[in-house]
């Protein structure tokens, strides 16, 4: 076989490659694109946020008041984060510690 250089071997149009090349070609890609996907670290999935009281209303399923009643009760205050009048809330850590809450109340 013919040592052909990988920079070359990509400009060949594939139809004109043979298999052990176009193999070749394959195998290093990750190395041509510069990805190193081994090194990089798993990201955490992206948050399930609702935004307001009305949200939080969604989120449990009940009335305006109500929803008022469950954020100053204090019990997702972890999974709230407001600044001002803007509340952003974490629909999972909110549903988790309503469960624990829940759990705790023997319910």
């Amino acid at each position: 076989m013919n040592m052909i250089s990988l920079e070359k071997l990509m400009q060949t149009p594939v139809c004109m490659m043979t298999g052990e090349q176009l193999a070749m070609l394959l195998s290093n890609l990750k190395l041509l694109m510069g990805d190193t996907t081994e090194n990089k670290t798993e990201t955490a999935p992206p948050k399930h946020l609702v935004y307001g009281i009305r949200g939080i209303a969604d989120t449990f399923g009940c009335s305006i008041p109500t929803a008022n009643r469950i954020k100053k009760s204090g019990v997702i205050d972890d999974a709230i984060s407001q600044t001002g009048r803007k509340i952003v809330v974490d629909v999972d850590k909110a549903l988790a510690l309503a469960k624990e809450k829940k759990k705790q109340l023997g319910m």
